[in-house]
């Protein structure tokens, strides 16, 4: 099973944008229009007094009325063109000191796994969270409840995510059960094109600094 497109990935699309909220109609419900003279003439047991129809319409309008307040309540107007994830699952991680290495990348190790090191080419799952140097986060497999499932050691994500996982250049690999927080430059991450586009609106734009909190939870079996 090929493993779902992320923000990791080179050509990722946008990381699960925001649900578009339905914005509630301002119209007021149409009241339907009486029956013509003739028609109440010709049919005078179903005909009503003004008095009578007055009040229907009242009580078609105040339905209306009420049917708008419970949609507002129910569907609050937000900024649908907003899709940035507001999401801090990794918050309460420990702080560590960054080191530089001689690509760009840098990284530091929250926490040292203990266990095994993936062989490149192998399938492993990865927990994330994305970051801007802001703290916006745009990404975060946290959110969607599960890690991703990618392939390691074969061009199929970004090269700063690539050496800070599988190592080289300076940078140690990573263990199973390890947690490491990495700081990605444009020129090791998508360079100077916007990503993560959806329907017009991309989330990362060009020559982003990108910031990762990384836990390797395992091979992938």
């Amino acid at each position: 099973m090929a493993p779902p497109v992320s923000s990791l990935s080179p050509m990722a699309s946008s990381p699960i944008p925001p649900p578009q909220v339905p914005k509630p109609s301002t119209r007021a419900l149409s009241v339907v229009a009486p029956c013509s003279s003739s028609a109440a003439s010709s049919s005078p047991s179903t005909s009503a007094s003004p008095q009578v129809a007055s009040a229907g319409r009242r009580g078609v309008l105040a339905l209306g009325a009420g049917f708008l307040a419970s949609a507002a309540l129910l569907y609050p107007a937000g900024d649908a063109g907003a899709t940035r994830i507001e999401y801090y699952a990794t918050v309460g991680d420990k702080l560590c000191d960054l080191s530089l290495v001689k690509s760009g990348l840098a990284y530091c190790d929250v926490e040292v796994g203990t266990g095994a090191q993936p062989p490149r080419g192998e399938l492993i799952n990865v927990h994330y969270t994305a970051r801007f140097p802001d703290g916006t986060v745009f990404d975060s497999s946290y959110k969607r409840g599960r890690p991703l499932t990618m392939r390691i050691g074969a061009g199929k994500i970004l090269r700063g995510l690539e050496q800070g996982i599988s190592g080289g250049g300076g940078v140690p690999p990573m263990l199973v059960g390890g947690k490491r927080k990495l700081m990605i430059p444009a020129t090791l991450a998508y360079g100077p094109e916007p990503a993560g586009c959806f329907s017009g609106d991309c989330n990362i734009p060009g020559n982003s600094t990108l910031l990762y909190d990384l836990f390797l939870v395992g091979i992938y079996k």
